[in-house]
């Protein structure tokens, strides 16, 4: 299984995903980026935890 993916990786494809333009798709990104399409949504969904816009557990 490879290791984990680098915070400065996760912060720019969450970054292309939530700037991403009408009809361009999660998966779409997810896979110019070589990731999972759960891998994606995982990541925005942690990343809206971060910024106090949903609840759940931050990293600190």
């Amino acid at each position: 299984m490879p290791g984990p993916y680098p915070r400065e990786f996760r912060e720019d494809v969450v970054a292309v995903a939530r700037s991403r333009e009408s009809g361009v798709t999660i998966k779409q990104i997810a896979t110019d980026f070589g990731i999972s399409e759960a891998t994606l949504q995982n990541w925005l969904r942690q990343a809206d935890v971060e910024d106090g816009n949903r609840p759940g557990q931050t990293a600190a």
